[in-house]
């Protein structure tokens, strides 16, 4: 009568220990421990339940923070590349009109220089 009652597991106990806890305890107080037992394991598996379906709902709420954020650090580095290739091309612009004037003034002293040692 109480195997009927027992979850799985205790199925698996040596008959000799389950008759051992019957006569220690009667049968009554037994059948009660058992119902308890399912009836926690019972809650337990509800309750996992529900912590299952929070954690997924939490999962679901970082990953589109965490995709919302990559996507805003994206748009970031990409006006940071545009600022930078707008100075590079700034700073290129720059050092070609330096270079130009160096070479110019160093023609224009060169000849000079020629038409001062020819005279």
């Amino acid at each position: 009568m109480v195997s009927a009652t027992l979850p799985v597991g205790c199925r698996a106990c040596r008959r000799e220990a389950v008759q051992e806890v019957l006569r220690s305890f009667g049968e009554d107080i037994v059948n009660e421990l058992v119902e308890w037992f399912n009836q926690m394991d019972a809650t337990y598996r509800a309750d996992l339940a529900d912590l299952r379906e929070l954690n997924e709902m939490n999962w679901a709420r970082f990953d589109a923070k965490l995709e919302q954020r990559v996507s805003e650090i994206r748009s970031e580095m990409q006006t940071f590349k545009a600022e930078v290739r707008g100075d590079l091309k700034e700073l290129k612009a720059d050092i070609i009109k330096w270079m130009f004037l160096f070479w110019a003034g160093t023609a224009f002293a060169g000849l000079l220089l020629r038409a001062v040692s020819s005279n």
